[in-house]
C-alpha cells in the first residue's frame, strides 16, 4: 500500500464544526490512515495547522490548544521535514507546473520522499504531477480503500 501525504485542509476540517459533512469525512479518512499506518504529515502542514486553527476556525483554537493538537498530530503521524532540496524542488514546481509556492512545497515533499498520493482539496482530483497523484477526499467518488 502506498503512503499518503495529508494536506493542511484535510487536518483542519477534522476540527471545523462549521461543515459537519467535511468534518466527518476528514475524521474518517484520518482515522483510517492512522489505523493502516499509511498517513504522513509534513512540517509545513503542522505549521499551517497552527496558523489556520488559531486564526480561521470559528470558534478558533487558543494558541495553547492548537499547540497541544499539533503535538498530538506529530505524535500520531510520521512527520516529513522540509529540507533545502524540497525548497528548491518546490521552486521548480512553481516554474514548471505553475503551482503556488506552498502547493509546490507540498508536491515537492511528496515527490522527494517517494509518497505517491497527496490528499488535498486544493488540486484537481486525480491530477498527476511527476509521479505524485492528488486526490480530493471530499468528492463523492473518493474511495480511500481504492487508493492503492
Amino acid at each position: 500500500m502506498s503512503e499518503v501525504l495529508i494536506d493542511t485542509n484535510v487536518v483542519v476540517y477534522a476540527y471545523d464544526v462549521r461543515d459537519r459533512d467535511k468534518q466527518q469525512r476528514a475524521l474518517e479518512v484520518l482515522r483510517r490512515l492512522v489505523a493502516d499506518g499509511r498517513g504522513r504529515l509534513s512540517a509545513q502542514v503542522l505549521g499551517e495547522f497552527l496558523r489556520v486553527a488559531t486564526q480561521k476556525l470559528d470558534p478558533p483554537l487558543t494558541p495553547g490548544e492548537a499547540v497541544e493538537q499539533a503535538g498530538n498530530l506529530a505524535a500520531s503521524w510520521p512527520v516529513v521535514p522540509i529540507t533545502a532540496f524540497i525548497v528548491l524542488e518546490a521552486g521548480r514546481g512553481v516554474e514548471a507546473h505553475r503551482l503556488s509556492y506552498w502547493d509546490a512545497q507540498l508536491w515537492a515533499t511528496a515527490r522527494l520522499n517517494q509518497i505517491e498520493i497527496v490528499l488535498s482539496e486544493d488540486f484537481a482530483d486525480g491530477r498527476l504531477i511527476d509521479g505524485v497523484r492528488f486526490r480530493n477526499p471530499f468528492t463523492a467518488a473518493f474511495d480511500l480503500a481504492a487508493l492503492g
